[in-house]
């Protein structure tokens, strides 16, 4: 088998950096049309903003666990075949000489499942996958008691991020170290925690995942997204790793040079900090954002440096967020570019 079948990893994620103008402005230079598109304001404090193809130009803010919102004349306007459009004013999107980063996947594949037709879960859902790139996103209605769900990979998701659309309740994350017995929210800075109602103590199967009667996965009548990864190699990796506390630090392994990168301790409570290789073309990444925070890569201050190598990356800070002595953290990336692509050709180091 070869070592990696996505030799480009620009053809399904990509991040972009832009400037806001207070008015429409097409923000292009992504490559394909984004399916999943988060935008973060980079200079000043405003909340992240998310919109995906499936859901529409409506936003939901993964630094807040308020319902989905619509934009109307601000923010995203629609995604393009080469990235998409904002609009307005706003500190979260567009503000006139504000400076953002979007980082965007493509999923592409409709998608839709009857349950009771297939026999492959107990609720129907509908969305957009990617199953070369081991992505989906995936619609559904809550019942408000155990269910399954299929999510269209056809391999299990090593990390899933829930959002309840139709009211305020923290996002929800599943990932394949916790397991299913645990969770971790998304838009706040709390360690792991055990609740059997998130995903009602059961891993995820190739085909679906499961939900119990928790308001953030399921609650009866309302409306929910689920954000679906796998592991796939060469291009995307869920791992762990246990700190050192150590500016010489932890060195993690994922076999590409890391495009995206998201970290976060679950042993204890920490910020789920985000770095990129657009806002941080040279080693080591230093600017800092947050997907539990709204504030802009300043208001981190000095530290959590981290070096984006050919085959993984290596902490260069000792703070807690990233790097403690002995503690656990997990982390998902995305790569730039393989270490060695379909044809064995090793690719050259940063």
């Amino acid at each position: 088998m070869a070592y990696t079948t996505i030799d480009d990893p620009t053809d399904y994620f990509n991040a972009v950096l832009y400037t806001g103008n207070g008015s429409t402005n097409a923000i292009s230079g992504v490559g394909f049309q984004p399916d999943f598109n988060w935008l973060k304001n980079r200079s000043n404090t405003g909340q992240h903003i998310i919109v995906d193809v499936v859901r529409g130009m409506n936003n939901i803010r993964p630094d807040a666990n308020t319902a989905e919102q619509s934009n109307g004349s601000s923010h995203q306007q629609s995604l393009d075949s080469d990235g998409f459009t904002v609009a307005g004013t706003g500190a979260n999107s567009n503000t006139n000489g504000h400076t953002f980063v979007s980082w965007n996947w493509k999923a592409g594949t409709a998608f839709s499942n009857d349950a009771s037709s297939t026999s492959v879960g107990s609720i129907d859902s509908a969305g957009s996958v990617n199953t070369t790139a081991g992505f989906s996103i995936i619609g559904y209605t809550g019942t408000g008691s155990a269910a399954t769900v299929a999510h269209g990979l056809g391999v299990k998701p090593s990390f899933i991020l829930f959002k309840n659309r139709s009211r305020a309740v923290n996002w929800l994350v599943y990932d394949k170290y916790d397991g299913a017995t645990k969770f971790l929210y998304l838009d706040v800075t709390d360690a792991v925690g055990t609740n059997s109602g998130h995903f009602n103590d059961t891993e995820p199967t190739s085909s679906v995942f499961s939900v119990g009667g928790a308001n953030g996965t399921n609650y009866s009548g309302d409306n929910l997204i689920a954000y679906c990864f796998a592991d796939v190699q060469g291009y995307s990796k869920i791992g762990s790793y246990v700190g050192n506390a150590s500016t010489n630090g932890t060195y993690v392994y994922t076999g590409f040079k890391p495009a995206w990168l998201m970290v976060k301790k679950s042993a204890g409570t920490g910020s789920w900090f985000i770095k990129d290789n657009k806002r941080d073309p040279g080693n080591p990444a230093e600017e800092t954002l947050a997907s539990d925070s709204p504030s802009s890569a300043a208001g981190w201050g000095a530290g959590d440096d981290i070096d984006l190598l050919s085959n993984g990356f290596k902490f260069k800070d000792d703070t807690a967020n990233i790097n403690t002595n002995g503690d656990a953290y997990i982390y998902m990336a995305f790569a730039e570019n393989p270490f060695t692509t379909s044809t064995g050709i090793p690719t050259t180091a940063k």
